[in-house]
């Protein structure tokens, strides 16, 4: 199986759409620098692919449009703010499934069915099974 070049949009762009699921794969070891994500679909990898030979292509160019991009999603790209601290006695009520979880703020870690726990992604997490962000599971971002 040859390699083929992606490098150049036009030529690069017909050339995915001739390729099978495996010289994808290759293409996206060689472009990305890490093997394709397992099972995924040949029109994510062609995509992927199609999508990074139009970037090279327009920083190639010279037309800054790719430098103006990558500012404006880096403006656009915003940290939540931290959440406010909670007050030691403050009680945190979230219904999940058809019940009422109560946990309650201690001035080290949170209390929740007679166990403290240090953070509320731990209390999340064992309520739901999986990785939830506590502040947000609780609603407080």
């Amino acid at each position: 199986m040859s390699s083929v070049r992606i490098d150049d949009a036009s030529d690069g762009l017909q050339a995915l759409s001739d390729l099978d699921r495996p010289a994808l794969a290759e293409q996206w070891t060689v472009v990305f620098g890490c093997p394709a994500p397992r099972n995924s679909h040949i029109g994510l990898l062609r995509g992927a692919l199609a999508w990074h030979a139009q970037m090279v292509a327009k920083a190639d160019s010279g037309s800054g449009q790719v430098d103006q991009l990558v500012r404006r999603l880096r403006r656009s790209t915003t940290v939540s703010a931290p959440v406010a601290a909670l007050a030691p006695g403050t009680r945190l009520l979230r219904e999940w499934q058809g019940q009422t979880h109560h946990v309650m703020v201690l001035a080290q870690g949170f209390e929740y069915g007679n166990k403290t726990y240090r953070s509320l992604t731990a209390i999340a997490r064992h309520i739901t099974g999986t990785a939830w962000s506590g502040p947000l599971f609780f609603g407080l971002r």
